[in-house]
């Protein structure tokens, strides 16, 4: 049974969120000093490099970013021996991104069950010993199954289960939208 999408996001909506939230975080953490952006892998890391670029044009200064692999870290994956650090954070430049003592913002499209973020935490942790993280989504949908809690929201989009929220973005999908859908019955 398939059902039709409706855009909930537009290209315009995501980017003014996006802007929102790079405020959101300067004014959270009284400017960049110390802060390191984290993208999980996939859809994440396109939109810390987004929040990455929109607070060096308000600051004037660029803030480190890089990525987080977390798929050696999640509890759907039987028998995975977690990566090694060099293998799991990335940084976007050639010098190793150091999360130690640092206010680390991890980013993430869809927070639904808070899985990825746990494997995400994980693997933070393996790292380093940050100093605080803080989470950033550009859609909550809601359904926890675990106890977190984002920091900073694009959209908040109560759901019921039976529905499903897409984040496209142009660098991986050729283009910015965040739609809703009926899920498919199985």
């Amino acid at each position: 049974m398939s059902s039709e999408q409706h855009v909930i996001m537009d290209e315009t909506a995501i980017r003014r969120a996006l802007t929102r939230i790079a405020h959101e975080i300067l004014e959270k953490n009284k400017g960049i000093e110390d802060c390191v952006l984290i993208g999980i892998r996939t859809r994440g890391v396109f939109l810390a490099k987004r929040i990455a670029e929109r607070i060096e044009e308000i600051e004037g200064t660029p803030i480190p970013w890089g990525e987080i692999d977390v798929t050696s870290y999640r509890d759907d994956r039987d028998g995975t021996t977690p990566k090694p650090c060099e293998e799991v954070l990335m940084s976007s430049s050639e010098e190793k991104i150091n999360v130690h003592d640092k206010k680390v913002i991890l980013f993430d499209d869809v927070l639904y069950t808070g899985r990825t973020i746990r494997a995400a935490l994980d693997a933070l942790m393996d790292c380093g010993r940050p100093r605080m993280i803080q989470l950033a989504v550009l859609a909550d949908r809601g359904h926890r199954e675990l106890p977190i809690r984002p920091d900073y929201i694009g959209k908040n989009v109560p759901t019921s289960k039976h529905e499903e929220i897409t984040a496209a973005l142009q660098e991986y999908d050729g283009k910015d939208e965040v739609t809703i859908s009926q899920r498919e019955e199985r």
